[in-house]
């Protein structure tokens, strides 16, 4: 039976920390220039609340800050994400490419489930070339909500998905699966907390570990 596997984008399969903080400090140097911050970049506080969706970001960032200009904000962060992910400033995590070229060829399925925007989400899927084994990539500006766990469902009933994982950093990733039926993979990486990882079904150190996880198609046979 194909498995499907469903993974989180930042902090699991992109190495988000490359680009977060220059792209930050543009954002909140335009602010500066218009009179609109005072203070130090807030980089440690969006590293607390990393993997939310972007208009919850601000939300936190800049709570004093009207709609409007959280919006204009968001617009110039994305802007140079974008920029810095097509200037190859970013990466990708160790065996990223030789573990879904291992899924394709032993018939697992892969999709991306991520809180980041479609535009950002294609950025980093051209760039590395990733359309060649993932089936297809969801954004949660997909999701009304901005619900991980609708995200993932709304994938589950599209390709009628009855077996398989959710695979990523976050707690929101874990309960993504559980709500869904699915078995959990928590990724002790960049943005992990312990007490988040508590919950997944398993947890591991590097994405090579997907070959032992989930075994070639031969071996599950015996």
């Amino acid at each position: 039976m194909t498995q499907a596997l469903i993974f989180d984008m930042d902090g699991t399969l992109f190495q988000t920390e490359r680009i977060l903080e220059v792209s930050l400090d543009d954002a909140f140097n335009r602010l500066r220039a218009l009179k609109k911050w005072d203070g130090e970049t807030p980089i440690e506080k969006y590293r607390e609340i990393m993997g939310v969706p972007l208009p919850k970001v601000w939300e936190t960032l800049l709570p004093h800050h009207s709609l409007e200009e959280r919006e204009q904000t968001d617009a110039f962060f994305l802007e140079r994400l974008i920029q810095n992910i097509r200037e190859g400033k970013g990466a990708l995590y160790p065996h990223v490419q030789d573990v879904f070229r291992y899924l394709k060829e032993n018939d697992y399925s892969i999709y991306i489930a991520s809180n980041g925007l479609i535009g950002y989400l294609k950025a980093i899927v051209d760039y590395y070339g990733l359309n060649q084994w993932v089936s297809e990539t969801f954004s949660i500006q997909q999701m009304e909500s901005l619900n991980k766990s609708d995200l993932v469902r709304h994938i589950v009933d599209k390709y009628q998905i009855t077996n398989g994982a959710v695979i990523g950093d976050r707690l929101s990733d874990i309960n993504a699966a559980k709500d869904n039926g699915l078995a959990s993979v928590g990724c002790r990486f960049d943005f992990a907390r312990e007490e988040e990882l508590a919950k997944a079904d398993v947890i591991m150190e590097d994405l090579i570990e997907i070959k032992t996880l989930f075994p070639a198609q031969k071996q599950r046979i015996k």
